[in-house]
């Protein structure tokens, strides 16, 4: 028995001190891989923590990375991953700071493929907080540069169709805004606002999903125009029938273009039929025309009711009738104002008239056109079908909306010198009239006993 605890013993010492002498790897037990590197243990530590959303562990982790081992390998990867844990961790402020993370990414690192990707996700930033066309479009007015210039900067990038695909998505919302805008001036009879924003839609993005409404309504926007222009006695039949004559041509494109350029969507025939009842001709699309518009009203989807529901309590746009076929509108949106529009009228009647017919004197101003609705009320732009008649010196202010006068820069100045000079007088006798009567009167009797 003895012998038996002594063997025991003896056995169990051996196994100590084999153990002790025994040199042990060093393990990573979170990365599961041999190493030695310090700087790996840290970013391998960073990305499980990531892994578990422990966002605040993984930056700790990362930053002890950067400050540490500035000459590491994993240097550029635990920058972007950064940006990386505050992109996940959402919210405002945690995207606003993922975006700073990311641009400084990209000023450190321009010429590294992770480039790219740090851009597509700025743009990406701006598009998840991407609102509905009737609400703020800051964040889809960002997202359409970031993706542009994700476009223009990494072009052999292959997140490049990913970052058209998005693009067109977020056109479709700026441009969903612009109709909505138009339709609005439309409907209040401010026709020059209404023709700004509508062209500005179908020359900045034709892959919109509504562009023959807007081109139809802008259609319609011209034909008002040329009704109001027949309603005005005070205008010289001469100056009426160059009027008419301009505004008809001007329909006449905007159904011409549905024909021609959107042959496959539901405005072809009522843009037919109003360029029959104008006696115009009717263009022919071709083939290819055909084909190319089929091809994009097949890529879009429509949204389930039940999509359409939730789409009720969400802020986030729908984007499913966004075209997924064709190139993104790329060039700088060129935005047209009620005042060009006039403008271009009042050009085109100059040429070869009179100087008699000239002579417009119209006054006021027909608005920007380049505001969202909240900024520019329709009230502000002069209505063309205006009740009230013209002065007998304005006889094409009810055809045309009104752009501001050219005056004489000299006599201007002049006249509000005169203006503030009377202005003055008048500030100053009502001064006095004020200090005469604000005198306090010395009180009497029992007033002196009364404060007040």
């Amino acid at each position: 028995m003895v012998r038996k605890v002594l063997i025991i013993v003896v056995l169990s010492a051996i196994a100590i001190l084999a153990t002790g002498c025994h040199k042990n790897k060093v393990v990573n037990p979170i990365a599961d891989v041999n190493s030695k590197q310090p700087d790996k243990v840290l970013f391998d530590r960073a990305m499980d923590a990531m892994q578990h959303s422990k966002y605040d562990i993984a930056r700790l982790s990362l930053q002890t990375l950067i400050n540490t081992y500035p000459d590491s390998e994993y240097i550029a990867r635990a920058k972007l991953s950064v940006g990386d844990s505050w992109y996940a961790e959402g919210g405002s402020t945690g995207l606003a700071q993922a975006e700073i993370e990311y641009k400084d990414f990209i000023t450190f690192f321009p010429n590294m493929p992770e480039a790219a990707e740090a851009q597509l996700k700025v743009a990406n930033i701006h598009h998840r907080q991407m609102e509905k066309p009737d609400r703020d479009y800051t964040h889809a007015k960002r997202a359409e540069d970031e993706y542009k210039q994700l476009i223009q900067q990494f072009p052999d990038s292959k997140l490049v169709p990913e970052a058209k695909q998005h693009l067109l998505q977020v056109q479709e919302v700026l441009a969903e805004r612009e109709f909505r805008i138009g339709r609005f001036y439309f409907l209040r009879e401010s026709y020059a606002a209404s023709i700004a924003r509508l062209k500005s839609l179908s020359d900045n993005y034709p892959l919109y999903s509504g562009s023959d409404e807007a081109l139809f309504l802008l259609g319609a926007s011209y034909e008002k125009l040329i009704d109001a222009a027949r309603a005005n006695g005070r205008m010289p039949e001469t100056m009426k029938g160059k009027l008419i004559g301009e505004y008809a041509k001007h329909a006449a494109e905007a159904y011409g273009r549905i024909i021609t350029r959107y042959p496959a969507m539901d405005r072809r025939g009522d843009a037919q039929e109003r360029l029959e009842a104008m006696k115009l001709p009717v263009p022919t699309p071709t083939a290819e025309a055909v084909k190319l518009n089929q091809a994009e009203e097949a890529s879009r989807s429509e949204p389930s009711k039940r999509e359409m529901l939730m789409g009720l309590m969400r802020k986030n746009p729908d984007t499913s009738r966004a075209a997924k076929v064709g190139e993104p509108q790329m060039e700088e949106p060129k935005e047209t104002s009620a005042t060009e529009v006039a403008r271009q009228t009042m050009d085109a009647l100059r040429q070869g008239a009179p100087a008699a017919d000239t002579k417009l004197g119209l006054e006021g101003s027909a608005g920007t056109g380049t505001a969202p609705a909240s900024e520019a009320p329709p009230s502000s732009t002069p209505q063309l079908n205006d009740a009230t008649p013209p002065p007998a010196e304005t006889p094409a202010s009810a055809a045309s909306t009104p752009i501001p006068p050219q005056t004489n820069e000299a006599a201007t100045e002049q006249a509000s010198q005169d203006q503030a000079q009377a202005a003055g007088q008048t500030a100053s006798e009502a001064d006095k009239k004020t200090e005469s009567t604000s005198k306090k009167k010395k009180k009497k009797g029992m007033r002196k006993l009364i404060p007040f």
